[in-house]
């Protein structure tokens, strides 16, 4: 188990067992998302956006640029 210490300044360094495993290099992001009351899971937000391509299945709708104009204006 990897562990941290939190400065008065609010920082900590991430273990490098922590890093290698997420993919992490100085610039990353990281998010940490509330899993539960007083739980929280660090992810790293370091992949590409085309990753999520098919997340949420395939669509089927077709929209023509000209409908897009004319619902931007309406």
């Amino acid at each position: 188990m990897s562990t941290a210490t939190l400065t008065s300044t609010g920082q900590i360094a991430i273990p490098v067992d922590v890093r290698n495993a997420l993919k992490l290099v100085a610039g990353d992001r990281v998010e940490f998302v509330q899993i539960a009351p007083n739980r929280y899971e660090f992810v790293a937000a370091n992949g590409e956006v085309t990753a999520l391509k098919g997340m949420f299945g395939k669509v089927n709708l077709k929209v023509t640029v000209k409908d897009m104009n004319r619902l931007v204006h309406e």
